[in-house]
């Protein structure tokens, strides 16, 4: 009976080391999470910065958006696809419309809309995910 006590003590306790370390992963380590002051439509994408933003095979790293630039292509892709939440919005690195914006309907679809310097949606593309 000691024994069998003793071998579920290790295990929860590895079950929470496991269970730490890897909300500690998905925050990046912050124990508050991210928040992003866009609204509440918008949820943390890829980390601060460059790192973690897609690579097109042109080589040209995908960048945050931010300011004006980001609110007009939020706000022409959630028109165009009749509401969502915004994910991200970013530079496009392979299609060639300078922006893009990451859109996830509420039934799960997830919506890459591309929109050019004008702020006019030029493409939805359905994501495919492996």
């Amino acid at each position: 009976m000691t024994r069998t006590i003793a071998i579920a003590a290790v295990c929860a306790a590895v079950g929470t080391a496991g269970g730490i370390a890897g909300v500690s992963a998905a925050t990046g380590g912050d124990a508050a999470g991210s928040s992003n002051s866009a609204g509440a439509d918008q949820r943390p994408g890829p980390p601060d910065g460059d790192s973690g933003r897609h690579v097109g095979a042109n080589g040209v790293r995908e960048k945050a958006l931010s300011g004006d630039v980001a609110a007009k292509v939020r706000a022409a892709a959630l028109d165009k696809v009749g509401g969502g939440t915004v994910e991200r919005v970013e530079t496009d690195a392979d299609h060639g419309s300078p922006y893009e914006a990451h859109v996830r309907r509420a039934d799960g679809t997830e919506l890459e809309v591309l929109v050019n310097e004008s702020f006019s949606v030029t493409a939805v593309n359905q994501m495919q995910h492996p």
